[in-house]
């Protein structure tokens, strides 16, 4: 195809940032059609594309409407969490290459109903978990991939993020987190850590997670934010917010390695996904930027920095990802300092070349589960299952090595 026709379903900030920013900039994009529930946000979103390119695209309230185009050769879901799984459904239907941005799911059933229209169709869909492209992320996977770790036995991660804000002024600004943490208890944004780990981890190629077990805190820093900020509605400190402050999630995986979630979102903090790898050999931890390679098996010239706090930077000479280092040479933008460009890279990029989506339905189904799987080990107190996505395939799907986007 000679560019690749788009169309962007959901236009609350972040759809209408990627739109703008991460989507029409590029020379093999063209934006042919958009949709939002509320007219005035498709309208805005359709004058911005005329703006851009001079054509007005197809704009519609109906995402039916856009996936079923013969304009479009791809469609970007950038709605609420709700809505994620039925539109990229029916782009998938409409044989439509789709990537969907990030959240849980509401279901084990919305998973398997993903992983069953890609078997129908053979269309997959590609969660936008940009975190994967991030530069340390891939500085250590391909450490791991060399063998410096050893063997990898636990990883850990956290969305720490105070999101109390987003969520008191939710009615307003017509923010779903206010809905969604009035009413569900779970883990409920997994991906941003759990997304890197499962690719460092061969998830679903040669491994798989079978179980998870959740805790979670009482409720108390959602109402002090809204005590403490009189410009949000104090009718609010009457409800009851369902949502534990902080979630853990332990999960098991079927090579024996464990892997820690932590959701921190109504309790003040500094961001951080608190990336922590480690092996037989060695380890990484984000908070501290420190690598430390085992005596008896590092590389001598690694020797002078490997037992230093802080040594991330000094790794990178010898251990920079190739997606990075020519990201560097060419001038890092796009969002979130430069990972929202990478994600769309990796999409576009497999489009481009005929290959399977880096992040394939497989993966958005299993990284999506942890949601509902820990919604109910909250409810119980007890461990359940993570049902194999891959119906046994896990064992035999060799890891992607055909492209450095394919993680």
């Amino acid at each position: 195809m000679e560019k690749i026709r788009v169309g962007v379903v959901g236009f609350g900030g972040r759809g209408m940032f990627l739109m703008k920013e991460m989507i029409m900039p590029r020379e093999n994009v063209e934006v042919t059609a958009v949709c939002d529930l509320i007219p005035e946000r498709a309208q805005t979103a359709a004058d911005a594309v005329q703006e851009y390119c001079g054509k007005r695209p197809l704009v519609t309230t109906d995402y039916r409407e856009l996936t079923a185009s013969k304009d479009v050769d791809a469609v970007v879901v950038s709605t609420s969490w709700e809505a994620h799984v039925e539109v990229s459904i029916s782009a998938m239907e409409n044989r439509k290459f789709t990537a969907t941005e990030v959240a849980g799911a509401y279901s084990l059933n919305d998973c398997w109903r993903l992983v069953e229209t890609y078997e129908k169709t053979g269309m997959h869909c590609m969660m936008l978990e940009n975190c994967c492209y991030d530069r340390k992320e891939l500085m250590v996977s391909r450490m791991v991939r060399e063998g410096l770790f050893g063997d990898v036995m636990h990883c850990s991660g956290g969305y720490h993020h105070d999101v109390r804000r987003q969520i008191a002024h939710g009615h307003e600004t017509l923010h779903y987190r206010q809905r969604n943490y009035m009413h569900r208890n779970c883990e409920n944004y997994p991906t941003h850590e759990l997304g890197p780990i499962a690719k460092i981890l061969d998830v679903n190629r040669g491994n798989r997670m079978i179980s998870l077990v959740s805790v979670g805190s009482a409720q108390r820093g959602i109402h002090e934010f809204i005590r403490s900020n009189p410009d949000t509605d104090q009718r609010l400190l009457e409800k009851r917010f369902a949502q534990s402050d902080v979630v853990s999630t332990i999960i098991r995986c079927a090579g024996g390695q464990t892997i820690a979630l932590t959701l921190d979102t109504t309790l003040p903090h500094l961001y951080t996904r608190d990336f922590t790898v480690r092996g037989t050999r060695g380890m990484y931890e984000e908070n501290s930027h420190t690598i430390f390679l085992a005596d008896a098996t590092r590389p001598a010239y690694l020797t002078d920095f490997v037992n230093d706090y802080g040594n991330e930077e000094k790794f990178r000479h010898y251990f920079e990802h190739p997606i990075w280092a020519r990201f560097i040479e060419e001038g890092v933008h796009g969002g979130h300092g430069g990972i929202d460009w990478l994600e769309f890279d990796a999409f576009f990029g497999a489009i481009e070349r005929g290959i399977e989506l880096p992040i394939d339905t497989y993966d958005t189904a299993a990284w999506m589960a942890i949601t509902p799987l820990s919604e109910a080990s909250l409810a119980t107190g007890l461990p359940v299952d993570i049902p194999d996505f891959t119906r046994g395939a896990w064992t035999h799907r060799a890891p992607k090595t055909e492209w450095e986007y394919s993680l």
